[in-house]
């Protein structure tokens, strides 16, 4: 048998759903290839999409319990409003961090302003999973300006720190546990080293094409999961530039599960999130009437390092 000398554990190719007006979302975790990388344990591609005038994101109040969610623009804006009283508007290169802990309700649109002209909209979400002992925090949302995040760069190639610590930086995002997210852009032919810094890293390519030498050419929309203790190098492998982000961190303290916007490490506690919100004993998001009712949830949630 030949040695096998790949960087890579495992490549996801993201099945893609139609939210409706053509608005495609890209889910590249978790699924039954992977289910978790580090704490994160939700990784959605939106768009890019373009709306019509008129036309915008209309997602209702929803609830989530035992996580953070991140959302990170590469295109677009939208108005996030939450249970805590948080009215902010999401724009590229800025982070927000809403961490839901006990349990938190918001919504995300397009505001009525934006949609008067034609916009588009591209970007990713994800969620983290909390250690056992934060799971309950009281929730929070914290808005970073994309001024306040730092940047390596050179020769072609520039790393911005999104959360966590990663390159000897750290963001000023309140993470929980030991994590990064990061956003890397290669210029054709440019090159970036990425270091064994976490037990489990992971790679999504969002836009152009990554060259990883042997183990090849890789378009955007694929999450390349690398082997524990693996050092790669990164090159721009298209004519034109290769943005793509890397995240991981340390495997989480025991299992989790997950069933619709909830994740936690116990079920009861998922049962009892799912009660609440058919009860409507979630907080409600100020000045906001609508909500996504419970969906029909068969069988039991997945359960997973």
């Amino acid at each position: 048998m030949e040695p096998d000398f790949s960087a890579l554990q495992t490549v996801v190719v993201p099945r893609t759903r139609d939210l409706g007006d053509n608005f495609e979302v890209r889910r590249a975790l978790p699924t039954t290839q992977k289910r978790m990388v580090g704490p994160f344990v939700f990784l959605d591609q939106m768009g890019p999409h373009g709306f019509e005038a008129g036309h915008g994101l209309d997602v209702r109040p929803h609830p989530h319990i035992g996580l953070a969610t991140v959302t990170y623009l590469l295109d677009g804006e939208i108005e996030h409003r939450d249970s805590v009283g948080s009215v902010q508007i999401i724009k590229p290169g800025a982070v927000n961090w809403m961490t839901a802990g006990s349990g938190i309700v918001h919504s995300e649109r397009t505001n009525l302003q934006t949609r008067q002209h034609p916009t588009s909209l591209f970007g990713l979400q994800c969620w983290v999973a909390l250690p056992k002992k934060h799971e309950e925090v009281a929730p929070s949302f914290e808005h970073i300006a994309a001024s306040a995040l730092p940047i390596i760069s050179g020769e072609g190639a520039s790393a911005t720190i999104v959360a966590g610590s990663f390159f000897g930086k750290t963001a000023p995002v309140p993470t929980l546990s030991p994590l990064f997210y990061v956003d890397v852009r290669l210029e054709p032919g440019a090159r970036l080293d990425v270091p064994a810094e976490y037990a489990e890293q992971a790679m999504y390519v969002v836009e152009g094409t990554l060259d990883l030498g042997r183990d090849g050419l890789y378009e955007a929309g694929q999450l390349l999961v690398l082997k524990p203790d693996t050092t790669i190098t990164l090159r721009g492998g298209g004519k034109t530039a290769t943005r793509l982000m890397l995240l991981g961190g340390e495997p989480m303290d025991g299992s989790r599960y997950l069933s619709w916007n909830f994740v936690s490490s116990s079920l009861d506690r998922l049962e009892q999130a799912k009660e609440d919100w058919q009860a409507q004993r979630f907080p409600r998001v100020p000045g906001e009437t609508e909500f996504i009712p419970l969906p029909d949830l068969p069988g039991k949630p997945v359960g997973y390092p």
